[in-house]
């Protein structure tokens, strides 16, 4: 079962390997070098690295198909520095909108990362868990993340189920990885976007340019298989609320996807969402975008709402958040000026 948990994205790297090749080492490829080296690590993941540049030989990135050259040294650099996966309790507040035996579903704050990653090791919704409740379940592959299934962005806020029990950990696992969970996101993108409603259906995975950030691979030949289904919910001229419907949970998919639509999702600065894409630079309007900006300093992204088979009554369970004040309060200012302008 893959894996619901993408990795936190960092501008850094961390040494986890040094390794210095022998005086008379033979030419060998590096992924069978490194094999050789390291324990339970597959031929795929190492050429994964390499391709990421996560290999360096020599201070420089390699192909995966170099040759180790005698006295060559390999450095192995990860986006988070060795750490053990012990999570500190921390009484930090929750906004629990749903709870039973279970599972418990969370509307989780803009500014809130969701696990312990680079940067941030305390504070996140897993320290906040770890306090209140007590063993939660894990995922295989995710030690460190108790009771999580899936997350949502550090600045994207909204609406994430937590297992409370192994059986719900796991049949919950099993709808995401069906696709057949429901998760509806509403997002103010820059610009007119042209259809009521549409379907994007192209790949996405980590960028060939810029390993931090997620893009958009219409011909399938990199990244993996993404669908989000999207509705004008209200025009305003110069941006557009759309609701996003997910089939598939990649990460920043919605982001990446409405790049590509030629709509970045507005302040959305790791996507260019945080200059002015649509309308004049002149002074009136520039101020009030600005302002905007002020208002609303993350991307406008919230995850609303949330639906899926409850995994010991049977039950259609669905739930529905509110707007939180920064989104909502955005768009009574967007609607006052496209109004009155």
């Amino acid at each position: 079962m893959e894996n619901h948990l993408p990795e936190e994205e960092n501008e850094e790297l961390y040494e986890h390997h040094r390794i210095e090749a022998d005086p008379k080492q033979s030419l060998i490829r590096i992924d069978k070098f490194l094999m050789d080296r390291l324990s339970n690590v597959s031929r795929n993941k190492v050429q994964e690295a390499i391709r990421n540049e996560f290999v360096r030989v020599n201070d420089k990135a390699i192909k995966p198909n170099y040759r180790v050259h005698p006295n060559d040294v390999i450095v192995i650099a990860l986006p988070e520095p060795p750490r053990d996966t012990d999570v500190v309790p921390e009484n930090i507040p929750l906004n629990i909108m749903y709870e039973d035996d279970h599972l418990l579903i969370v509307n989780k704050e803009a500014g809130m990362v969701v696990h312990p990653a680079y940067n941030n090791w305390s504070g996140t919704l897993v320290n906040a868990l770890s306090y209140h409740f007590s063993q939660l379940p894990q995922l295989p592959g995710n030690d460190g993340r108790p009771g999580l299934v899936h997350r949502i962005d550090k600045d994207t806020s909204g609406l994430l189920v937590i297992a409370k029990s192994e059986k719900a950990m796991t049949h919950l696992a099993r709808q995401f990885f069906d696709h057949s969970i429901e998760r509806t996101y509403y997002a103010l993108v820059w610009g007119e976007v042209d259809k009521d409603s549409g379907t994007i259906n192209a790949n996405v995975g980590r960028s060939l340019k810029d390993r931090r950030i997620t893009d958009t691979f219409p011909e399938g030949d990199f990244g993996r298989t993404a669908i989000t289904h999207y509705k004008v919910l209200k025009r305003l001229r110069y941006v557009t609320l759309v609701q996003c419907n997910l089939e598939t949970g990649r990460t920043h998919q919605i982001r990446a996807h409405m790049k590509y639509l030629g709509h970045p999702l507005f302040n959305d600065a790791t996507y260019g969402g945080d200059i002015i894409l649509k309308g004049t630079t002149f002074s009136k309007y520039k101020s009030f975008v600005d302002n905007c900006f002020k208002l609303m300093p993350r991307q406008a992204l919230h995850a609303k709402t949330l639906g899926f088979i409850h995994p010991a009554t049977g039950e259609h369970m669905q739930f529905d958040s509110e707007l939180p004040a920064d989104f909502s309060q955005l768009l009574d200012k967007w609607e006052h000026y496209v109004q009155y302008t």
